[in-house]
């Protein structure tokens, strides 16, 4: 088996963690980490970035490198940011793919095979830390299990473990 935590970064303003959003991770990190992590990764933007960088000390893996994953980010975030206003508020993938279909189907397909690349990297029992964006988390995962997961909040989580049949995809706490 191997296991993917995907996390969306916690609350920031601009591409920065705020107060709420340090105090936020710190706290992932003392009760919603399942340690040790074989790879740390993020999207490159900076608030992915100090987001995982607080969730691996608080694993106490200081020495692990954090890898820039940039096919993990979407390249047409402002199309995302559009097609998510157009849906309202906490809209799903599926209500976003009623706006624009073309955008979730490619998404979908492209950051579904990077976040596969990673699984792909890890060894048997390998764990890996993703933190990454909504709703390009989500799209993500659909596009790497077939399954949709509902929106993720700052400093949510999803665990996906590859078994033998197949993948199982649950939230984490």
């Amino acid at each position: 088996m191997r296991y993917l935590e995907i996390r969306r970064h916690t609350d920031n303003d601009g591409d920065t963690l705020t107060a709420d959003g340090i105090m936020t991770a710190e706290a992932v990190g003392r009760t919603g980490l399942h340690p040790p992590y074989a790879v740390f990764a993020s999207t490159g933007a900076a608030r992915a970035n100090q987001t995982v960088e607080i969730l691996r000390h608080a694993a106490g893996q200081d020495d692990e490198p954090v890898l820039a994953l940039p096919a993990l980010r979407s390249s047409v975030e402002d199309r995302w940011k559009a097609a998510s206003k157009a849906a309202g508020r906490g809209a799903d993938l599926e209500a976003i793919r009623e706006v624009d279909p073309d955008l979730v189907d490619s998404e979908t397909r492209l950051l579904g095979q990077a976040l596969g690349q990673v699984l792909d990297a890890l060894p048997e029992e390998g764990r890996a830390l993703v933190v990454g964006h909504s709703p390009t988390n989500e799209a993500a995962v659909l596009g790497l299990t077939g399954r949709l997961v509902a929106p993720l909040d700052t400093g949510d989580g999803v665990l996906i473990t590859q078994t033998r049949d197949g993948f199982e995809v649950g939230r984490l706490d």
